[in-house]
């Protein structure tokens, strides 16, 4: 929604001032000059970034719409990290038993959210199964979930950046078109076209400066930025599960393994600590059996004894 009202500003402002000023969208309206530049654009993407990069490049365009991790991506996270540490307490094979399946795992499929987003799924499950094969300290943990993270970061990374490249090059572009549009217009000089005409090649040749320009700086450029917040979004999450692993391989117990992750969440949905010991106990609270309600024609053992005695 945040993204629409931002489209619907730069689009209302630049287009209609021009139409304020007096200007006709006809005149803008150059079909060949923003095949051109948004042509040109594309083949360069395509040019300079292997295939995983451009499909990663779709994926995350794909994802801006529907942004943002809220609080109950959060409540999934930490309460799934929570259970896997209560299993893993319980000896390697009860573990296994999640991990290996994730998808047909019952305790996975409490949080779909996490089944959701297979990055972070394979994370999880891949470091839990490095945490079973044998003994790691908390030292040697954290090393190799560091330098993992680094990696994932510089390619989640990459697609931002070939696209703020891209947007720096659009100007270029935009150039590049009109230079053309020019060449037209001065090979119409050349076959007597009257000064009109040539006015209108010119006016349409300056309109492809523009187009580059705005597709600079009025929209590859911020979607750029998205793509680089929602990668943050992401590695933050990342980041908390490997806090959760370190902290449990260290010896603390699992509530404050997952406190230790808690912190590392996002300040506007970062839940306080009462709010993680109440989900916590809702969950304990559901998983332990109701205890079956006596009837009234019931009667504890020796409790007719005592009433005839």
């Amino acid at each position: 929604m945040q993204a629409l009202v931002g489209i619907l500003i730069v689009l209302g402002c630049v287009f209609g001032g021009f139409m304020l000023h007096g200007g006709s969208f006809k005149v803008i309206w150059q079909p060949v000059e923003l095949l051109i530049i948004v042509g040109a654009g594309l083949g360069a993407i395509v040019l300079g970034n292997p295939r995983h990069v451009l499909s990663e490049m779709l994926l995350q365009l794909r994802k801006l719409g529907r942004r943002k991790q809220g609080q109950e991506f959060q409540r999934q996270l930490l309460l799934l990290m929570y259970e896997l540490l209560q299993a893993a307490a319980g000896g390697l094979k009860a573990l296994d038993a999640h991990v290996e399946a994730p998808q047909q795992s019952v305790l996975f499929q409490r949080y779909p959210l996490i089944l959701a987003n297979p990055k972070l799924l394979h994370f999880i499950v891949d470091n839990f199964r490095l945490m079973a094969m044998g003994k790691i300290s908390a030292h040697e943990l954290e090393g190799v979930l560091e330098q993992e993270l680094e990696a994932i970061h510089d390619e989640l990374m990459q697609p931002s950046k070939s696209l703020h490249k891209i947007a720096e090059a659009m100007p270029g572009f935009g150039i590049l078109a009109a230079v053309l549009g020019i060449v037209m217009a001065m090979n119409q000089v050349a076959d007597g076209a009257g000064s009109g005409e040539i006015a209108v090649m010119v006016a349409a040749a300056m309109v492809g400066t523009f187009i580059g320009i705005f597709f600079c700086y009025g929209v590859l450029d911020p979607v750029s930025n998205m793509m680089k917040q929602l990668v943050h979004e992401e590695l933050a999450s990342l980041e908390s599960v490997k806090v959760v692993l370190v902290t449990h391989v260290a010896g603390k117990p699992p509530l404050l393994a997952i406190d230790a992750g808690r912190r590392l969440v996002q300040l506007n949905i970062k839940p306080s600590f009462a709010q993680l010991e109440s989900w916590i106990d809702a969950l304990s609270g559901a998983e332990k059996p109701a205890a079956p309600r006596r009837r009234a024609t019931d009667r504890a053992p020796g409790e007719g004894e005592r009433r005839a005695a």
